[in-house]
C-alpha cells in the first residue's frame, strides 16, 4: 500500500513518535525501579527495542522531510515548465505572425484534438479549421501537426528546466 498524502504520513509519524516515547518512558521507568521483567537480559532487550524505535522514528521523519522537499521541487519544475512552454508558444506564434484564430487552432492541434473536435469546439466548419491549420503549418515551416509539436518539444528539451540540475533527483 502506497501512502501519498503528506497529512497521512505526518499522522503516522506522530503516532510512531508517541509509541516510541511511551516505550522509552516505560523502559526508563523499569530501569529506575529495577522492575525488569525477567532480569538483565529482558531489560537489555527492552532497551535495544526502545533504541531501535527512536532510530526508526528519526529515519521516518528525515525520509518524510526528504519526500516533501522533493515533491515541492518537482512541483516548482512543473510550474516552470508550464510557464516556459507557454512562453515558447507565444514567441513562436508572434514570430510566425499567427492570427488569433490560427493561434487557437495551433494550440488545439498541439493538444492533439482532431479537425472535427476543433471545429466543434470553435463552432466552425471543418474546412475552416483545415485552412487555418494549413496556414499555421505554412507559417511555421512544417508539414503537419507532428512536426509542429516536435518544434516545441525539441526546444524545451535542449536545456535543463532548472539551471544547475540535470536528469538526477
Amino acid at each position: 500500500m502506497m501512502l501519498r498524502s503528506p497529512t497521512t504520513l505526518w499522522v503516522l509519524l506522530v503516532f510512531q513518535g508517541a509509541c516510541t516515547g511511551f516505550f522509552v518512558y516505560d523502559a526508563v521507568l523499569d530501569a529506575r525501579q529495577g522492575a525488569a521483567m525477567d532480569g538483565p537480559i529482558a531489560q537489555m532487550l527492552e532497551n535495544m527495542i526502545a533504541g531501535a524505535l527512536v532510530v526508526g522514528t528519526v529515519i521516518t521523519g528525515l525520509s518524510l522531510r526528504h519526500v516533501l522537499g522533493r515533491q515541492k521541487r518537482l512541483e516548482q519544475q512543473l510550474d516552470l515548465a508550464s510557464g516556459a512552454f507557454e512562453q515558447v508558444l507565444q514567441e513562436h506564434f508572434d514570430d510566425w505572425g499567427l492570427t488569433p484564430s490560427e493561434r487557437d487552432v495551433a494550440r488545439l492541434a498541439i493538444k492533439g484534438l482532431s479537425i472535427a473536435e476543433m471545429a466543434d469546439l470553435r463552432g466552425s466548419k471543418e474546412g475552416t479549421i483545415k485552412a487555418q491549420s494549413a496556414a499555421v503549418y505554412r507559417k511555421a515551416g512544417v508539414s503537419g501537426r507532428l512536426q509542429l509539436l516536435s518544434l516545441f518539444i525539441e526546444e524545451l528539451m535542449a536545456e535543463p528546466i532548472i539551471a544547475g540540475r540535470s536528469g538526477g533527483t
